[in-house]
């Protein structure tokens, strides 16, 4: 029987109905494209300034490299006094300088936290807590993350990893939100920006327990967007793939890795635009090849299907390979 046989014994009620639900399918994933192109190159996010005028706190961990770095110094330019919180005082140090001394004439204020995130020392978090209770602050840059040193299976990794990455990407945040949010509740505004990953979004092998970290992150900022809409404090996980960090060990932009600069700018240019994260609410994928790509993989193959999930392996598998190989060209050379 051939085909056009076929459909001459079938229904025309049927055949109406297949049509229109291919018709609503199509015209969902036409509709989701749009939007996500008129979030990326089109609208515009919220303005900082809704939380607070120049001169506003913002407090901002993992502070003194990569993007953490980044936002302190483009957040300066945008008038906000500034909290830097991170493990070393010179690096600190060093930052706090250089800002103040290039945003002399705009009056911007700077003060800094060593605090090693890591050692979940009550003392640190009770020094924090005195500094924030002084501030008027506006927005909170939950930066301050860990991973794998190298790809590496679940049991094989060593048990100190472990506990510095869930201590650093879990904890620390939660803490460091307890403490920031009451005030910002209290003055009815606020930003709450958390930093999550692809390595979240996605199941990671070989990347077990930072992938778990993160996708924690995930949840747990969507539930605190849900519990604080409607007080003036805004919540939002940015994610984001690969950036030129020493986290990533990319040292070389592309199209699809953007350096620390471009990432931070489209990430504070788009507050509150989802771009490609479209599937979960109070989420942000900022840069637009991120944001393209993860839809793609939506859309397509699916989030956490065993094909995404195997390629991921594969990929991490071969980062492993290089890392071990360059390591014993290393240890050659000594």
């Amino acid at each position: 029987m051939d085909l056009k046989t076929f459909l001459a014994k079938v229904p025309n009620s049927l055949l109406v109905g297949f049509a229109a639900i291919g018709l609503l399918v199509v015209s969902s994933k036409v509709i989701s494209y749009t939007r996500l192109l008129l979030s990326l190159f089109v609208l515009s996010g919220k303005n900082l300034r809704a939380y607070g005028k120049k001169g506003t706190w913002a407090v901002i961990t993992g502070a003194s490299d990569g993007i953490g770095k980044e936002y302190a110094i483009q957040l300066a330019q945008k008038g906000f006094n500034l909290l830097l919180v991170s493990r070393t005082q010179s690096k600190l140090d060093t930052l706090s300088q250089e800002i103040e001394h290039k945003y002399a004439g705009s009056a911007v204020k700077v003060k800094v936290l060593a605090m090693d995130f890591a050692k979940n020392d009550d003392k640190d978090y009770a020094a924090l807590k005195a500094a924030v209770d002084e501030l008027d602050v506006g927005i909170l840059i939950n930066n301050v993350g860990l991973s794998h040193d190298i790809p590496v299976s679940f049991i094989e990794t060593p048990e100190q990893e472990i506990k510095d990455i869930i201590g650093i990407n879990v904890t620390a945040t939660l803490k460091v939100t307890k403490i920031v949010a009451p005030g910002m509740v209290k003055r009815k505004k606020g930003l709450i920006l958390t930093m999550g990953s692809f390595g979240g979004w996605m199941p990671t092998p070989l990347l077990a327990t930072y992938s778990g970290s993160k996708a924690f992150l995930q949840q747990w900022s969507t539930a605190l967007g849900g519990e604080l809409k409607g007080s003036g404090v805004d919540v939002e996980l940015a994610l984001s793939y690969l950036v030129t960090t020493a986290m990533s060990k990319v040292r070389r932009p592309s199209a699809l890795i953007p350096n620390p600069r471009q990432f931070v700018k489209a990430t504070l240019a788009k507050i509150g635009r989802s771009g490609g994260a479209q599937n979960m609410a109070y989420t942000t994928t900022p840069f637009w090849s991120h944001a393209i790509f993860q839809w793609f993989i939506e859309n397509t193959v699916g989030l956490g299907s065993s094909i995404g999930v195997s390629q991921n392996r594969a990929m991490h598998e071969d980062i492993r390979r290089r890392a071990l190989k360059k390591a014993e060209r290393q240890a050659k050379k000594a």
